[in-house]
């Protein structure tokens, strides 16, 4: 991809947290381990999976495919997410794939990508579930999958290619089915990232069912999470999405109910009221990419809460082939055992540099957990905009920057600098942009100053 292509992917990249799981529910220790398996079957875009069957699996477990956001893999997410975590307590089994291209963002604009069995990442896919079913007993039933960011850009594919696969999508920051196309070989489009690409219910929902010509049975679930703030997939994506579901699920985009699970959380249901309704939908107020994504709230709407473990597991013919799990992260995420609580000031209120005239602001947002944290920036812009801008932060003793999207950082501890990158540098007055870093150690009390040139 070209530079300012490859930056603009990054921007997708929500670490290990940035968007923070919040499991609420407590399990025992487990003795599982993520196990890598190859050879699983087509795979033309060089896929990784790995594989996570918890000590006690239901009888008849159900399936999760858990996609990554860009620059991510596989097993961040099954470190950083819960999803395992709840796998240990209801007895489900979950793949994590990761892409091996050098953005690490799934293919979601492709031709190819886009056609049912048409060929791209999709077909890999494929191959893993496929894999899993021809060795453990799943019910078929109960296979969903799951994405953050780009991974729930593939989601909504996922669901919209495969829909006698799946029973249920959860989609948590992401696109509609098709906004992403381009014909030019580029990963990236602009217009749909930038909200600019609006249909009709009907034009998203012919989107999918073009797809896949002909098919005329049940259709999965969709469940949809974003900020109101995104300034990297627009929140119009939200709504688009919602637009393009209930189309193809064939039920009104008329709310049947609307509650508050969550502080600063707006949650619709459409098609029905109860726990897994056709079409469900919760929006963060005053959240960017960043939100704080409940597993707990994802495991229940596809379905996964409801079964009890047994024995270990049996496969039905020999077990994965297991090769040495790839090595932790850098920085620690929270144990899986003690998950990071669940905010309860959210949004987390913000220290903030006073407005500056022709200069800018910013403002940090922490989510914090034992041992680390996210930390989510707003740059805002003064009455003369800016060409470029610098965040400086002087960390508390101990905290060290381990990971930063969206701007380059100038030192790991102590005060550091944040500066632009080439496409979020250059601000009308008033617009905002966002960037973001983890850390280990606490940024308890962090006060940035924002200098604009």
């Amino acid at each position: 991809m070209r530079p300012r292509i490859a930056m603009l992917a990054a921007a997708l990249a929500t670490a290990l947290a940035t968007m923070t799981a919040v499991v609420t529910v407590a399990t025992p220790a487990s003795a599982a381990t993520l196990t890598q398996v190859t050879n699983f079957g087509t795979n033309p875009t060089n896929l990784q999976m790995h594989l996570y069957v918890p000590d006690r699996v239901a009888a008849r477990p159900a399936l999760l495919l858990a996609l990554h956001y860009c620059t991510g893999s596989g097993p961040a997410v099954h470190s950083t997410f819960g999803l395992s975590t709840l796998a240990d307590r209801y007895g489900y089994i979950v793949i994590y794939p990761s892409v091996t291209r050098s953005s690490k963002c799934w293919d979601v604009s492709s031709p190819q990508a886009l056609r049912r069995d048409g060929g791209s990442d999709p077909i890999g896919l494929k191959s893993m579930i496929d894999y899993v079913r021809n060795r453990y007993p799943v019910d078929p039933n109960r296979i969903g999958v799951a994405g953050f960011s780009s991974g729930a850009m593939m989601t909504n594919v996922m669901v919209g290619l495969y829909p006698d696969l799946f029973n249920a999508g959860v989609s948590s920051s992401g696109v509609p089915f098709g906004c992403f196309a381009t014909t030019n070989g580029s990963e990236w489009n602009s217009d749909c990232s930038g909200g600019r690409i609006v249909k009709t219910p009907q034009q998203w929902g012919d989107l999918v069912r073009n797809a896949y010509p002909g098919y005329t049975g049940k259709r999965p679930r969709f469940q949809i999470w974003h900020g109101t703030t995104d300034t990297t997939l627009s929140y119009v994506n939200f709504g688009e999405q919602i637009k393009q579901w209930t189309n193809v699920l064939g039920v009104s985009q008329t709310p049947s109910s609307t509650d508050y699970p969550q502080t600063s959380a707006t949650r619709t249901r459409y098609g029905g009221t109860g726990g897994t309704p056709p079409v469900e939908a919760i929006s963060f107020q005053g959240y960017g990419h960043s939100i704080p994504f409940d597993a707990a709230q994802a495991i229940r709407f596809l379905g996964f809460d409801g079964a009890s473990p047994t024995t270990p597991p049996n496969p039905t013919t020999t077990p994965p082939n297991p090769t040495t799990p790839p090595p932790s992260p850098t920085t620690p995420p929270p144990s899986p055992t003690t998950p990071p609580p669940s905010p309860t000031t959210t949004p987390p209120n913000p220290t903030t540099t006073p407005p500056g005239g022709a200069g800018c602001s910013a403002s940090v947002s922490l989510n914090s957990w034992t041992g680390g944290f996210v930390a989510t920036v707003k740059v805002t812009a003064g009455s003369s905009g800016t060409r470029g801008w610098t965040v400086s932060m002087a960390l508390p003793g101990g905290a060290s920057v381990t990971n930063t999207w969206s701007a380059t950082a100038s030192g790991s501890s102590g005060t550091v600098r944040f500066t632009n990158v080439d496409y979020n540098g250059q601000l009308g007055a008033g617009q905002v942009t966002e960037f973001g870093f983890q850390g280990t150690g606490s940024a308890s009390g962090v006060t940035p100053t924002c200098t604009a040139s």
